[in-house]
């Protein structure tokens, strides 16, 4: 049973056994109304408690159900709440550690709350592009107040217990037994009535007009693309200005109507991609990982300085090794000038500062990192050097250590092989900067050990970031993906458009930066480096001339202060440069093309489908376990705009036919040999299927 039914005297305990966070499943709200409907048919019981076991009363809806009938199948959460609501012997939530969504509301729901402090107090909905849908709009404002339940609401931000003693008829001592405090409490007021309900209360604010007017521009500002948080004020609204039933049947309304937005739809999809992210199927849930007590990391340049500062926020030591003593210094005062910075903008104390940095050490020497549990190498980008790296490394370091590879793009397998311990060879390839961007490909090489593996997935949750797991090839999912969006808009310059017309366009479809501003960030000679290697070995791939052209110029980006555009110092916009768009038009007539207008909407789809097709070839052939994971990787690593899902979710929603009509479109005009959609793709459109069921 996912709920238990316990008599304690002349009280009923109906605890909420669903775990990890006792969510409102069909089988729970169940259990729960009919333990209630137990109680109240029972003489000898008095009053009701609900409460949950393990470690929260009650998270929410059950995220396995969202998506299927059970999650609106009677009884729903609604029924539970108006069944608790109308008994007729009290009932009382005892609340702690979590009570979110669903559990918040069906608490509001109860005759009285007592709770223990430190429990995390929230209606979440929001994130995920919804609003409170059972009563949480017209309960939290009668109970709080106006203001703080639609700072609650808008928010989503967890508040603890003890900070809400509006909402609790008792909070008890933080070493009290709850049960027994809760029961007690339930005896001293089981015979008070009429049984007092929050719907019966009045939201009593001063010229309510004015401040709901506030907060409509306020979060109409800050909202964005997504509609969400402005219904969430429009519902909290409703608290005042109408009954309360017809306040839950708007809050209804408007709930449904968001269930059904495109950008809510986004939003669910990655909140449950970014969970089956570290769902490796020939790993098991239970497959040993290995201790990671220490890190070392060769080369502290801005990668390997920022991969460093990773593992020190997680409180583990690291040795930061390089060739000289010069590279060594710059590196480490870069760490700490970071997290200066953090500490002026108040995000660090001083206390963590200095424990952060007490735990990093550095050498020149090879045979000082030997003990370390796991070694990422952040050198050069080219296979010589990675080459001795990891030969001086299997000659130093313990068994059982970890060999890392930082790699955008090279062949991990051959890296392995430069040891004599491939098993214990992986890739991470954090994203730039590492001490910011939440995404970590993991790359298992064919020789990887099953542990390592989920080793590395343990690791990257206690780093905080998203691990996803990708197998070798070029550039591995990310960058080799990256590339083709890269090469249309390269083909897009030769054939009309310019940088910022290329750069706004993809802005307003919601990237946090255009392709030619990301260049000029990465650095415009690593685009060439790569390009110059693909020349050699891949002669049949056609790039534009244009961005050789630029570094030809000595124009790299940002860092030379030149790139596609032109930087300031100490500012970091981005200004057209004539001489630039000249040598773009220029080329354009060097070629024989006759340049014409191109709308934003084929930029638009010619950058993503670009995306979507290369990603279909890679979960083709397995680099990939699963369309959401490349979803994951775009939303987090290359800001792909989180109202649309990522670019696989994007294609479902636009409709693969659609997207295949659109590609075989460009594969008739210029450069069109860069288009031959993927099988999988025309295979899914064909049979009227998506990349994510």
């Amino acid at each position: 049973m996912t709920a238990e039914y316990q008599v304690h005297g002349a009280v009923a305990v109906i605890t909420l056994n669903n775990p990890p966070v006792n969510g409102m499943g069909l089988t729970t709200r169940t259990a729960a109304v009919k333990g209630i409907q137990q109680a109240l048919a029972d003489d000898a019981v008095k009053a009701i408690v609900i409460t949950g076991a393990g470690k929260a009363f009650s998270g929410g809806a059950d995220i396995k159900e969202f998506n299927t009938p059970a999650a609106l199948a009677e009884p729903s959460l609604h029924t539970l709440i108006a069944t608790a609501e109308g008994s007729t012997k009290p009932v009382v939530a005892a609340i702690h550690t979590v009570c979110m969504g669903g559990g918040l509301e069906l608490s509001l729901g109860c005759h009285y709350r007592v709770a223990l402090p430190g429990a995390q107090i929230a209606l979440p909905e929001v994130k995920l592009g919804l609003l409170p849908g059972a009563g949480g709009t017209q309960r939290l404002p009668r109970v709080l107040g106006l203001e703080p339940a639609l700072n609650m609401i808008v928010s989503g931000a967890p508040v603890p217990s003890e900070k809400l003693p509006a909402l609790f008829d008792e909070l008890f001592a933080a070493d009290a037994d709850l049960l027994q405090s809760a029961v007690a409490f339930a005896e001293k007021i089981a015979d008070v009535r009429p049984l007092p309900k929050v719907r019966d209360r009045k939201v009593d604010y001063p010229n309510h007009e004015a401040f709901l007017q506030f907060s409509r521009n306020t979060v109409k500002a800050m909202a964005g693309p997504f509609p969400a948080p402005l219904e969430c004020v429009e519902t909290v609204a409703a608290s005042v200005t109408m009954k309360f039933d017809d306040g839950i049947k708007f809050e209804r309304e408007r709930f449904m109507h968001l269930i059904q937005t495109s950008e809510s739809k986004s939003l669910r999809h990655a909140f449950f991609a970014e969970r089956i992210a570290s769902k490796v199927p020939d790993v098991a849930a239970d497959t040993p990982v290995r201790a990671i007590k220490s890190a070392a990391v060769i080369g502290a340049g801005m990668m390997g300085g920022g991969i460093a500062m990773n593992f020190l926020n997680a409180g583990i030591p690291v040795k930061l090794l390089e060739t000289r003593q010069e590279a060594l210094d710059k590196g480490i005062a870069t760490i700490r000038k970071n997290y200066e910075s953090s500490l002026k903008k108040g995000k660090l104390t001083q206390e963590k500062l200095d424990q952060r940095m007490g735990l990093l050490s550095s050498t020149l020497s090879y045979d000082d990192i030997g003990r370390a549990d796991i070694v990422v190498e952040a050198v050069f980008e080219e296979l010589g050097v990675k080459e001795a790296v990891f030969r001086k490394l299997d000659a130093v370091m313990k068994p059982g250590a970890i060999l890392a590879t930082n790699t955008s793009t090279l062949d991990v397998d051959q890296i392995a092989a430069f040891t004599k311990r491939p098993q214990d060879v992986i890739g991470t390839h954090f994203f730039s900067p590492a001490n910011v961007m939440k995404l970590l490909e993991i790359v298992r090489g064919k020789e990887t050990g099953k542990d390592v593996l989920a080793t590395a997935l343990a690791l990257s949750k206690k780093l905080k970031k998203t691990g996803v797991v990708s197998g070798v090839c070029d550039g591995f999912i990310g960058n080799r993906m990256i590339e083709q969006y890269s090469r249309q808009a390269g083909f897009l310059l030769e054939e009309g458009a310019l940088p910022e017309q290329v750069d706004q366009a993809a802005e307003k479809f919601g990237f946090a930066m255009g392709p030619f501003r990301m260049g000029d960030l990465a650095g415009n000679d690593i685009g060439w480096a790569i390009r110059k290697r693909r020349y050699v070995e891949k002669p049949e791939i056609t790039y534009s001339k244009t961005a050789d052209l630029l570094c030809e110029l000595g124009r790299y980006g940002q860092k030379t202060g030149a790139g596609w555009y032109d930087y300031k110092a100490g500012d970091r916009k981005a200004y057209a440069n004539e001489q630039v768009n000249a040598m773009i038009v220029q080329h354009s007539a060097d070629l024989g093309i006759t340049r014409r207008k191109i709308s934003d909407q084929e930029i638009v789809e010619r950058l993503v489908y670009s995306l979507v097709n290369e990603g279909a070839l890679i979960l083709e052939e397995g680099i990939a376990l699963r369309a959401s994971d490349i979803d994951m990787v775009y939303l987090t690593g290359y800001g792909f705009p989180l109202y649309r899902g990522g670019p696989m979710f994007y294609a479902d929603t636009v409709g693969l036919p659609n997207v295949v009509a659109a590609i075989n479109k460009y594969a008739r005009g210029h450069q069109g040999k860069a288009w031959r959609p993927a099988p999988l793709l025309l295979k899914l459109a064909d049979q009227g299927k998506l990349f994510n069921n």
